[in-house]
């Protein structure tokens, strides 16, 4: 069963993406045959994502270009792997659900992880802007359940390395960092390949949420100022200008006020309990090194880190 599971054959759609291309290395590196699907090269294609395909090309991986319209294509391309990952972008969360079709018109797929890695939806009810693009993650989730796609849902909590960045800005010469609400609301794709090929996640939601990692607004800032040597004024937002922002704010840009609102104000990521025997990654996979917020902001020391786009929720 283990000698199978490491043999899976992985396609993961938005591997040239933020977080997926995180996926796409950990895949190769755990031996898996991996496939990409993604957009054609065209005008708007940046430098950076096309030296990102010479780079996987290099190592083997094979990259299909197509649009998530072009039916066919996915339902060919699905025919050889074993698992499916997607890691699209918040914007094309309903596209999945052409994923899906292809999914059930093949009827080989063995686990389907579709785009979460952010709040449990099925569990928090953050501002109207947020709720209505959990509202969408949900319709993925139910649509899978369905069709009785084997999957597994994951639940990231607010992954550091964007949040950290979004929130000291660590290259930023200003000595102002701003904390939202009063501050005190407490590696993605190696976990996400382990647990696509893990029996015991198939058709249960996993959450990543390891004790050492939880940190609030004010600890992460004081912890940033100790190795920096650095004096930071903390520039408060209160929760109800959050709050008018995700009335006036017109969408998307309500999203991701709305977003830090649940987050840092509401401490949604913490609001519910993680049982037992509950699938929490850090306590399925022991052996395994986490990467600690001290470690990352060592990173950010050396490193800029890279621009986000919009993964998160």
């Amino acid at each position: 069963m283990a000698r199978e599971a490491e043999a899976s054959r992985i396609l993961i759609f938005g591997g040239t993406g933020y977080i997926g291309k995180h996926m796409v290395r950990a895949s190769v590196s755990l031996g898996h045959p991996t496939c990409i699907y993604a957009r054609p090269v065209g005008p708007a294609t940046l430098p950076s994502n096309l030296n990102l395909r010479r780079e996987f090309r290099s190592i083997g991986i094979h990259i299909i270009e197509g649009e998530l319209e072009e039916h066919e294509k996915i339902v060919a391309a699905l025919k050889k792997v074993d698992i499916v990952i997607s890691a699209l972008a918040y914007p094309q969360v309903l596209n999945q659900l052409k994923i899906i079709d292809a999914i059930i018109a093949v009827g080989n797929i063995k686990r389907f992880v579709p785009s979460d890695f952010g709040s449990e939806e099925d569990k928090i009810t953050p501002l109207p802007p947020f709720e209505e693009f959990l509202e969408k993650k949900r319709k993925i989730r139910r649509a899978i359940e369905a069709a009785s796609i084997p999957f597994t849902f994951i639940t990231a909590n607010c992954f550091a390395a964007y949040f950290v960045n979004l929130l000291l800005h660590p290259h930023n010469p200003h000595d102002e960092i701003v904390v939202y609400g009063h501050g005190e609301a407490n590696d993605i794709g190696k976990y996400t390949i382990k647990v696509a090929n893990d029996p015991r996640a198939c058709n249960r939601v996993v959450t990543y949420r390891p004790k050492s990692n939880i940190i609030s607004q004010h600890q992460l800032i004081s912890l940033w100022e100790e190795k920096t040597g650095r004096s930071f004024k903390r520039v408060y937002v209160p929760e109800e200008d959050l709050v008018k922002l995700s009335q006036t704010l017109p969408p998307p840009e309500n999203i991701p006020v709305s977003i830090l609102h649940s987050i840092f104000v509401k401490g949604d990521l913490m609001s519910y309990e993680i049982d037992d025997d509950d699938l929490e990654v850090s306590r399925m996979y022991p052996e395994m090194q986490l990467t600690t917020i001290d470690q990352l902001l060592n990173i950010f020391l050396t490193d800029p880190p890279e621009p986000a786009r919009a993964a998160f929720g």
